[in-house]
């Protein structure tokens, strides 16, 4: 989820992916330009453009990149703890540090956007949601074969649902500027899907 800003600084290009990315997590993709990158940076627009010939192509380098990230923090998560129950409450405070870094879900944002957006940035929010929803589901089987989740009606189903609740959590909370609002939602799910013992 440029999981909570990560911060490696390597040639220009990876300049301008962070500088976009923090740009469309805050603002949104249509309601930032070129312009603003190259004075962020202090480079020349054609520079961006020698990087990223136009923004559609700049958009799906941002998707690829986010997608690539947030799919390495899954992989963290899995290798490091040991019950799907711990895993799914690091998979919901991947968002809330988002939301501390006061930004939003990178396609979450996009989502929003989701009718302004060239096809294949469409194709490329869609395979991210994908993705995450796959992972849950997984997840939400190992929870029930080591008994610390439980849920009722369809593994993917409830999938979806944890994956809308925390990205509806997140546009909910941040008008308020308020991460106790996405904490109250995030809790209430995790309680939801608890094995009490």
């Amino acid at each position: 989820m440029a999981v909570a800003g990560d911060k490696t600084q390597g040639g220009t290009a990876e300049r301008i992916l962070d500088s976009a990315e923090r740009l469309v997590q805050t603002r949104g993709f249509s309601n930032f330009s070129y312009a603003d990158v190259a004075a962020e940076l202090g480079i020349t627009k054609a520079s961006l453009h020698y990087h990223f010939p136009g923004k559609a192509e700049l958009g799906e380098a941002l998707i690829t990149r986010y997608a690539e990230r947030f799919s390495e923090a899954l992989d963290r998560i899995d290798h490091d703890l040991p019950t799907a129950r711990a895993r799914l409450e690091a998979y919901a405070e991947l968002y809330a540090g988002v939301l501390r870094g006061e930004r939003m879900c990178m396609c979450g944002v996009l989502a929003a956007e989701y009718e302004t957006l060239p096809g294949a940035m469409r194709a490329e929010v869609v395979r991210f949601f994908d993705e995450n929803q796959r992972w849950l589901a997984q997840l939400l089987t190992a929870g029930q074969a080591d008994n610390t989740l439980s849920f009722t009606g369809p593994v993917d189903e409830t999938a979806q649902n944890i994956l809308s609740t925390l990205e509806g959590a997140m546009l909910v909370a941040r008008p308020y500027g308020d991460l106790a609002r996405f904490d109250g939602a995030r809790r209430a799910l995790l309680a939801g899907l608890t094995v009490t013992r």
